[in-house]
């Protein structure tokens, strides 16, 4: 059976929901970030040597990366399912999008977290207003610029089909929920791009994303 090494408010989620939609059985072990460096705990060490999430074993195998993760269950134990037929111009958005989610879409959300967490972090007085007009240079000339182009880019993708990779949910767009979701809590997604949000609500609306959940736990990003 699956056991997957799941790490509150994380990437974690998606493969939850991945095996919710499969009907797989699978087993989670819960683990707490730190609740003031909001790291992961050292235990995940034991599992894999990065220490983060998310990380599964299946027998012997143990499989990090959610993408990776991602392809494994699907070739493995998904029987063709959340994935197109290869060889289809469908197909080729499918992989596109599955690798698209955490290459190019994370990076920039990523940068704004810490920007954003390093500006408003307590500081000499003397040092705070340069620290802060770093901090706002880099993201009006670097990241913000990115983030606008990535969800434009999203949105017109979306206006080709209901989901990312074509008519059908697949698992693109499982690995394409988080930063998604991730936009819409810190990075300006809203009603003026409404494919994307109708996106969110449709995964939201699913049952196996609401029972994956139910079981993983608290999950901000689905607010």
């Amino acid at each position: 059976m699956i056991t997957v090494h799941h790490l509150n408010n994380s990437r974690s989620q998606r493969v939850l929901w991945l095996l919710e939609e499969l009907g797989l059985p699978y087993r989670i072990q819960h683990y707490q970030r730190d609740r003031k460096t909001m790291l992961a705990p050292p235990e995940l060490r034991a599992v894999h040597p990065l220490g983060k999430s998310p990380v599964i074993s299946d027998g012997d195998n143990v499989i990090a990366e959610t993408g990776a993760i991602v392809e494994y269950i699907l070739e493995r134990h998904g029987q063709r399912r959340l994935m197109p037929a290869p060889g289809t111009a469908e197909h080729l958005r499918y992989r596109y999008w599955l690798h698209f989610a955490e290459g190019t879409a994370m990076p920039p959300l990523l940068m704004k977290l810490v920007f954003d967490r390093i500006a408003g972090s307590p500081m000499p007085f003397i040092v705070k207003p340069v620290i802060k007009a770093v901090c706002r240079k880099a993201l009006d000339a670097v990241v913000w610029p990115n983030l606008t182009r990535h969800l434009d880019y999203m949105e017109a993708e979306l206006g080709r089909s209901e989901w990312f990779a074509g008519p059908e949910l697949s698992g693109a767009d499982i690995m394409m929920s988080f930063p998604v979701e991730a936009s819409a809590q810190r990075a300006g997604l809203d009603a003026s791009r409404p494919k994307l949000m109708a996106f969110l609500q449709r995964i939201h609306a699913r049952p196996a994303y609401r029972r994956a959940l139910e079981k993983g736990g608290p999950y901000a990003f689905a607010a």
